[in-house]
């Protein structure tokens, strides 16, 4: 199940200027949002596999690049999730 508010904040990160806001002060941009203390404490640890059940993947990825995560290390994460690809394409995978 997707969560709004999450996806929010993802979202409004896409700006350069609120991008930068965040880099400068994570607490500060948080504070904007009324998260839930579970997701919250996944963003503080980068935790990508709690995240990415509960946003677009696309949004997901652009917010581990804004928040300085590399490239490689989030694609390891992820991929040592077993959160990659569509539901639909899992159920091609199990079905043929």
């Amino acid at each position: 199940m997707r969560d709004y508010w999450l996806s929010k904040l993802f979202f409004d990160l896409q700006t350069p200027t609120a991008a930068a806001e965040y880099r400068a002060d994570r607490e500060a941009v948080l504070a904007r949002y009324p998260l839930k203390p579970d997701v919250r404490a996944a963003i503080a640890n980068d935790n990508v596999a709690a995240l990415a059940p509960l946003v677009n993947a696309y949004l997901l990825r652009f917010y581990f690049l804004v928040a300085g995560m590399p490239e490689a290390d989030f694609l390891k994460r992820i991929r040592s999730s077993g959160c990659t690809g569509s539901a639909a394409t899992r159920k091609e995978a199990h079905h043929g």
